[in-house]
This record gives structure tokens, sequence and C-alpha cells, in this order.
């Protein structure tokens, strides 16, 4: 149903009930004898409330699944879908588990996170052939009232397969969802899976579109953009936050030794030894042939002198093959009170400049 004849629907029965009030009203001024009329108008004024009634929640539910995929990003699909989902009668609570390569998302309205982990664990994926699976909790005597008590759980798929899992909960003694609660809950699935299996390609591919190529780090692109939220996170919440910005020495040279293919598998290998050292915190990135930053939030000049000399340990250590032993040079830099993201890494790269006219080999702080 169209939200234009859902409004259309609501406003015929408002119009109808003003005029069946006022026809009431005329029928008790004349002093006639009326009363079964009126009960009849009172009826049918009463049929009228609930047809407007229902077209605005149906209204409201055709809202909500439409907004289920009116977005390409997994998280807004989850929350959406979720709002969809506590719209249902009975419903305290709801979870909704994707599976993924490594871990499942989770994503859970009206549970702590520790319970909407239990809970997610507790219901394997169904298969596409199964409608759902129902819950039932028994406690121990003296439970409290927020305890859960039943639930239901539907599969999430689409043509590709199983994606996860739908559970909704209730904390209601006795509550069980009927068939017309499934039905509304399966719609809401059907919706939501697809969302879901769009938006985990767009996440991907963006994932993609950030990255290096040959050295699997982030791009310039990913660098820019990245360093530029967390100048306004620092300055915003008076947080520290530092900057790395090295190149490899001489990589001219060993370009013209080796040739550029036996180049690139330097370049490669370097940033597989950057990721050994660097923290989860940081972003290591590579910001133009053999330049590289790394992102250093709640970090001081102290600390990336530290990662520093760690990632100057690992590259000087083993020889890179035809390459030999190589060293780097870096600039580093901490964010000041006037600093843009811009400002910070120009900093930086005039610092990196520095430490390659003082002899190389070596990191020097930039200058406010």
């Amino acid at each position: 149903m169209s939200h234009l004849l859902i409004a259309a629907i609501a406003a015929l029965g408002a119009v109808l009930i003003l005029l069946v009030g006022l026809l009431l009203g005329l029928l008790r001024r004349s002093g006639g004898r009326v009363a079964e009329v009126e009960r009849r108008l009172d009826a049918l004024a009463a049929d009228l409330g609930g047809a407007v009634e229902r077209a605005e929640e149906e209204g409201r539910r055709s809202r909500l699944l439409g907004d289920i995929t009116g977005t390409i990003e997994l998280d807004e699909v989850l929350t959406r879908a979720l709002e969809a989902i506590m719209a249902v009668p009975g419903v305290d609570a709801a979870l909704i588990r994707v599976e993924g390569e490594n871990a499942p998302i989770i994503a859970a309205y009206g549970l702590a996170d520790e319970e909407a982990a239990r809970q997610s664990a507790a219901v394997p994926p169904g298969h596409r052939d199964l409608r759902a699976v129902e819950l039932t909790y028994r406690y121990a005597e003296g439970s409290g009232d927020e305890a859960l008590r039943g639930g239901l759980a539907l599969p999430l798929a689409d043509e590709s397969g199983p994606l996860g899992t739908l559970l909704v909960l209730t904390r209601a003694s006795g509550h069980r969802f009927g068939d017309e609660e499934l039905l509304r809950l399966e719609e809401i699935a059907l919706r939501t899976a697809p969302a879901i299996e769009n938006a985990r390609r767009f996440r991907e591919a963006r994932q993609l579109a950030d990255l290096d190529a040959l050295t699997e780090l982030h791009n310039r692109r990913y660098f820019h953009e990245t360093l530029a939220r967390e100048t306004v996170r620092a300055h915003r919440y008076a947080r520290k936050l530092a900057l790395i910005v090295f190149d490899l020495d001489d990589f001219k040279e060993v370009n013209d030794r080796i040739g550029h293919l036996a180049g690139d598998a330097v370049l490669a290998e370097a940033a597989a030894r950057m990721r050994e050292v660097v923290r989860t915190a940081d972003v290591p990135c590579r910001v133009g042939g053999d330049e590289f930053a790394v992102i250093m939030p709640e970090s001081s000049l102290e600390d990336a002198e530290q990662l520093f000399q760690r990632i100057q340990t690992v590259m000087s250590t083993r020889a890179f093959g035809q390459a030999g032993r190589l060293h780097l040079s870096a600039g580093l830099a901490e964010l000041t009170p006037e600093d843009d993201s811009v400002s910070l890494f120009e900093r930086g790269d005039r610092a990196l400049y520095a430490a390659k006219q003082a002899g190389k080999g070596r990191s020097m702080a930039a200058s406010a």
C-alpha cells in the first residue's frame, strides 16, 4: 500500500468521523427518537476510527521496511532493521547476528553487550527452509522481572545462502509470539537479508578502494582523510596526535640496480615488516613512491620516536634480497593547537627532508 493511499484513507476517515459527530449533534438537538441511529452511528465511528489507526500503522510499517533498503551502510541497515523489529508487538529486545569470515557482527537493541553476545552465540544460524526456532527460558525461583522469558530466532538468508540470525526476545512471563508476529518478522528478515549483503559488498569495495594494491597499506587518499578526521578529534577532546613520515634511503639507486619489478617487491616487503611493529591503533599508509606515513592517535613525539626506532630495526637487521640492508629517514611531528591536518603533514614532511639533509638513516622532529 503506497504512502499516498494510506494518507488518503486516514484523511477520509477523519472527515467521516467529523461528519458523524456533526450528525449526532443535530439529531440530539432535534429531540427525535434517535437511540438506534445513535447506536449505529457510534459503531460506524468506532469502525472508521479503527480503520484510520490501521492505515496509520500500515503506513508506519511500510516506512520502516522501506528505510531498511534505503542505505548501503551496514551499520545503518542493522539499526533500521532493529527499529522495524522493535515495532512488532511483544518485542522487548532484539539482535541481528551477521556471520563473517573472521568474527560475527552483532547489533542489538534492549540488551547489554555481554548479554547480546551470549544470546547470539546460543542460537546457531538457521537453514533457509527453517521458519523460526522458538525459545523458552526457565530460571530458579526469585529471578527478576527483567529476565528474558521467551523469543523467536529467524534465519537471515538471501539467494547465496544463510547470512545470519534475527532474534527477538520478550521479558513478559507467559508471552508467546504468534503467527501474525512471525509473519511480520519474516517480512523484516526478507527485506534485511539482501540489504545486508549489498552493504557488505559496498564495504568490501570501499575497503579495497582504500588500500594500495602493491603494499596492501592504506593509500594516500585514505591517509589524508584519516589524518583530517583524527586532527579534528584530537582538537575537540584535547588529545595528543603524532605523525611519522618516512622513506627508504637511496631507493632510486636500488631501483636502478635491481630493476623496478624487484624494487616493487622491496616496497611490499618493507610494508609487511612495518605491519609487524605498529600498534593496533596506528594507521600505516603509503603516501607515494617509497614514502610512507604512520598516524599515531593518543601519541606524543616520544612515542613516535620509539615507533620509528622499531621500524628502523626491523627494516635494517635483515637484507631485502638483492637490495641488501636498507635504512630509513623520518620526520616526526606532534599536533599543536595551531595545526590542521595539512600543516601537520607539511611539518612532518619538512622534518623528513631535514633528516635527509642531515645524513639519512635518522629521524628529525618537526619544529612548531
